[in-house]
């Protein structure tokens, strides 16, 4: 299946150190090569790259490494096609717009006969379950509120969503609208918060130390949600199945 990875920070962060451990389990050292992408807001401002090719094979996957993917709210995706063909249009994550704000979405799972009804608003563009699950929760949301709720609406909401979804078969996700971040397991998730005192961190995937409190003021925090964790020396915490939580300002809040 897919990998999903998501940082959620109390101020802009840094993130080309995860991103390119995830990237090479993009094809160099796990299978999820049929297409990758990350999205990363800047205030109501949101940077989006997809690509159909492998991250490990991917120029622009390169050079995302090596550019400072700096922001709050942030979401990658490497993809092992299961429904829907290998194509630009398939690549997580998907994007949509929803109250004057973008809302972002990538999933690692497979539902099964999978086909809500849905309206014109919201639709998909590619042929994933993925993206119609994406497309439903929007729909839902905005027939659930008039305007933008609060987070811990919104929360709510979720939760009354999800299992609807969820009865379809694996659904693991991550979900930002830039202010905050919701991530819900199925079958597999680990988060942890990085936070001062700082200390180092190992990749799994790569030979690549850093020590964070070298990078990061006393006020920083960030934290991260992955699949499967990224680092060999930090303290990763596995989800519960069916655990949606939401974290904000770098924290897990619900």
């Amino acid at each position: 299946m897919c990998q999903l990875l998501g940082l959620n920070c109390a101020t802009p962060t840094d993130a080309s150190f995860s991103f390119t451990g995830f990237c090479d389990r993009g094809g160099r050292t796990d299978h999820h090569a049929d297409g990758w992408g990350i999205a990363f807001f800047e205030g109501k401002g949101l940077r989006l790259f997809i690509d159909h090719r492998s991250a490990h094979d991917s120029p622009m996957a390169a050079f995302l490494q090596g550019y400072p993917l700096k922001s709050r709210n942030i979401i990658a995706h490497v993809r092992k096609a299961t429904i829907g063909e290998v194509a630009l249009e398939n690549a997580h994550p998907f994007v949509r717009e929803l109250w004057g704000r973008q809302w972002v979405f990538a999933h690692n799972g497979d539902l099964k006969d999978y086909a809500p009804n849905l309206h014109s608003h919201f639709r998909p563009v590619g042929t994933t379950d993925s993206e119609r699950a994406f497309c439903w929760l929007m729909q839902e949301l905005a027939k659930s509120h008039a305007g933008l709720p609060s987070v811990d609406e919104l929360t709510r909401t979720l939760r009354e969503l999800v299992p609807q979804v969820r009865r379809f078969g694996t659904f693991n996700f991550l979900l930002s609208n830039g202010e905050a971040l919701w991530a819900h397991c199925s079958t597999k998730l680990h988060w942890l918060v990085r936070q001062h005192p700082f200390s180092q961190a190992t990749l799994k995937d790569r030979d690549w130390t850093v020590n964070f409190a070298d990078l990061n003021q006393p006020g920083d925090r960030a934290a991260v949600i992955v699949t499967t964790p990224l680092t060999s020396n930090e303290v990763w915490t596995a989800f519960e199945p069916e655990e949606l939580k939401v974290f904000v300002d770098g924290l897990p809040v619900g």
